[in-house]
């Protein structure tokens, strides 16, 4: 609706509206409703000794084009400096990451051992089974490509997560 909006101010009252459709942001400093830090708090907590060694999670099949959030930052400032008033730019990686290389990367990262568990409670009703962005107007029209690779986003949200359990441990 808001992109709607926007485009609508665009054409009846002239607004240099430029609309973005981001993909799937992961990065340090994430709220842990979302996965990857969802998963990184739990590895961090395990590796601190705060929490047995079992990971729960939701469905692992669904796939999503999951793209560093400072790579995000860096092409909404070029969409504002190049882009088009009333054009929609789609941002993400063009890649599609299961939930499972998601979490596989995570316990890669790490030198404890850990049990994967399903929790019903993290199962959604209804999942798309796969979301892939198509960034190749943002790309035309910036020069944007992403620069984070997923195991440096993930490392970085890691390392976030156990920054964030040592101190709450102290």
């Amino acid at each position: 609706t808001q992109d709607m909006l926007g485009l609508q101010y665009h054409l009846s009252h002239g607004v240099a509206a430029i609309r973005v459709r981001p993909f799937n942001q992961i990065g340090p400093g994430q709220s842990q409703r979302f996965v990857a830090p969802a998963f990184a708090s739990q590895v961090a907590a395990i590796e601190a000794g705060l929490q047995e060694p079992v990971v729960y999670v939701g469905n692992l099949a669904a796939r999503r084009d999951f793209c560093d959030v400072r790579d995000m930052v860096r092409a909404y400032t070029l969409v504002m400096k190049l882009g088009e008033p009333g054009a929609v730019y789609n941002i993400g990686s063009g890649v599609a990451h299961s939930i499972r290389d998601l979490l596989d990367v995570l316990c890669d990262l790490t030198d404890v051992d850990v049990e994967v568990r399903e929790d019903p409670e993290r199962l959604r009703p209804v999942d798309v089974p796969v979301v892939v962005c198509d960034a190749s107007k943002v790309q035309a029209t910036t020069g944007w490509q992403p620069e984070f690779t997923f195991r440096d986003s993930l490392l970085a949200v890691l390392d976030d997560c156990r920054q964030n359990v040592a101190t709450s441990a102290n």
